[in-house]
């Protein structure tokens, strides 16, 4: 699983700096969380191939997480796509996206579809044999998830030693992954536990865009290797988090401690700051894993 930081920071693009947007690499499928201005760049700076991105989720409909999603979807457009493009995010943004197209003259080539988002309660999203989604609802001045994204590691591992050992062939490999056992050409019966290993632990990464403080969050994201969570302010600066409904470094980490996560990833920072170390160190005083994103910035979860 491989996170990469396209943008993130907080309301306005600069010349240096980003708003927010997020490639998640997992099992193969390259998912793009929010979609801010400049985003297009972003992903052409960090390689990412366009054609590979067939699921995007916006957390909400703030102009610094979405206002580059139409012009990555007209992108689509150019680049003669055709495999289907599915969004998923609050009720509304398909009006949004339609509309701009409908005045723009602009269609596209290829399917699009929308999966708008009214529960106030978690949900799964998104699921097929290797990854889970879910989302985190969160509490911000409008309707705003969050997403989980878990692995579901349930194919085990070749015992590669046990398999020469009994002469088993290649096209019994994927049973045995099944968790099948072998019969031998003699009658014997093998069982699956000689064959093979118990799966690698499942990973997730939560990834919580704008809210204030809410524990309401910790029995989702509970146990996860990655939590990135927002921290527009330091605590010298609460007093605006809670008019603005953002979250402050430090309340980011005791989130991360309440929900015992592995690892927290700062984000969303202000613009006002100029030294990013002060959040990490803010948040250091509750919860000792913290690292600090920035744009272009590579993680592998682990």
């Amino acid at each position: 699983m491989k996170l990469t930081i396209l943008g993130c920071y907080a309301a306005t693009p600069r010349t240096l700096s980003n708003p927010t947007s997020q490639v998640l690499e997992i099992k193969n499928k390259v998912f793009l969380i929010d979609c801010a201005e400049g985003t297009q760049v972003q992903l052409r700076k960090s390689k990412v191939k366009f054609s590979k991105i067939s699921h995007i989720f916006i957390s909400h409909l703030h102009g610094d997480h979405f206002y580059g999603l139409i012009g990555l979807i007209s992108t689509f457009m150019l680049l003669n796509r055709e495999n289907d493009l599915h969004v998923y995010g609050p009720k509304g943004i398909k009006e949004i996206i339609l509309l701009q197209l409908k005045f723009s003259g602009s269609y596209t080539g290829y399917n699009l579809y929308f999966h708008e988002l009214e529960a106030t309660q978690s949900e799964t999203i998104y699921e097929d044999d290797k990854v889970l989604v879910k989302t985190i609802p969160l509490s911000h001045r409008i309707y705003t998830n969050g997403f989980l994204f878990q692995e579901k590691n349930t194919e085990r591992k070749l015992n590669i030693e046990a398999v020469e050992k009994f002469q088993i062939d290649k096209v019994y490999f994927n049973k045995i992954k099944s968790g099948g056992d072998i019969t031998l050409d003699d009658g014997t019966i093998i069982s699956n536990t000689q064959l093979s290993f118990n799966p690698d632990p499942a990973k997730s990464y939560a990834y919580c865009s704008d809210t204030m403080y809410n524990e309401n969050i910790v029995p989702i994201i509970e146990n996860a290797n990655y939590l990135y969570h927002e921290s527009t302010f330091l605590e010298s600066e609460a007093h605006l988090s809670e008019r603005t409904m953002h979250s402050t470094a430090k309340q980011a980490a005791t989130i991360a401690l309440k929900a015992n996560v592995k690892n927290l990833i700062l984000g969303h920072y202000s613009t006002r700051y100029g030294n990013l170390q002060l959040f990490k160190e803010e948040a250091q005083t509750i919860f000792p894993n913290v690292l600090l994103a920035d744009d272009g910035k590579e993680f592998e979860i682990e």
